[in-house]
């Protein structure tokens, strides 16, 4: 199988769905505000430096699904893709999508953010496969607050990506990866084909300097 791999904020969205899932979760009360907010643009600007830590982040954001019941969470993400997701679909996304389809490639998407938020994105999307931050649950599905295993962020995209190529007996033969962001390098480095979409400004200089393909999604 020829796998086309895609990252998913501010590639195949319009926004950072990460990002846009605290601003949510402020602007409704569901966090103090003032301070949750603070703390969700700092580490927003880390990731957008290169500078994030993928740990601190993820006990910041995991915490809040820790301390709430899958059904509360599974309310308030229904709401938050009504109100923050749709808005961020893009057609020529949509589009890019079904012409890996059509060519019969397996589509992946594969990203930073978490399983939580970005599981019903990914079915929105029609993507089958999803390679995301797994945030750990107990045998009741509760959240715990930790991670599980390797984030999918920086060289943790390639670990995850490794072993899902040996669980689904595939290869990087061939393949195809689209991402905005300078974090997303380790990955762009090992794939065939290297696609720089709507690029933060390090990677759009990287992709320049190597004649990568460059192209924008934003209708």
């Amino acid at each position: 199988m020829t796998l086309a791999l895609f990252d998913l904020d501010n590639t195949l969205l319009a926004g950072d769905s990460d990002h846009a899932w605290g601003e949510f979760l402020a602007e409704k009360g569901h966090v103090d505000a003032e301070a949750y907010a603070r703390a969700n643009d700092r580490f927003f600007a880390d990731y957008q430096s290169g500078t994030l830590d993928i740990n601190a982040f993820c006990q910041f954001v995991f915490a809040v699904l820790a301390r709430n019941t899958p059904a509360t969470l599974a309310q308030w993400h229904a709401e938050f893709m009504r109100e923050r997701i749709e808005p961020m679909l893009l057609s020529k996304a949509q589009a890019l999508l079904e012409k890996h389809r059509q060519l019969g490639h397996t589509l992946v998407i594969i990203t930073a953010t978490n399983q939580f938020v970005t599981g019903p994105i990914a079915k929105r999307l029609g993507v089958e496969h999803l390679i995301a931050t797994q945030p750990e649950q107990d045998a009741n599905g509760h959240y715990t607050g930790q991670v599980l295993g390797v984030p999918c962020f920086q060289e943790g995209k390639i670990t995850r990506l490794e072993a899902w190529l040996k669980d689904h007996d595939d290869s990087l033969d061939g393949s195809w990866f689209y991402s905005d962001s300078r974090n997303d390098l380790p990955l762009l480095e090992r794939v065939t084909h290297p696609i720089a979409v709507d690029a933060d400004p390090i990677l759009s200089g990287i992709a320049d300097e190597r004649g990568w393909q460059q192209l924008s999604l934003r209708d």
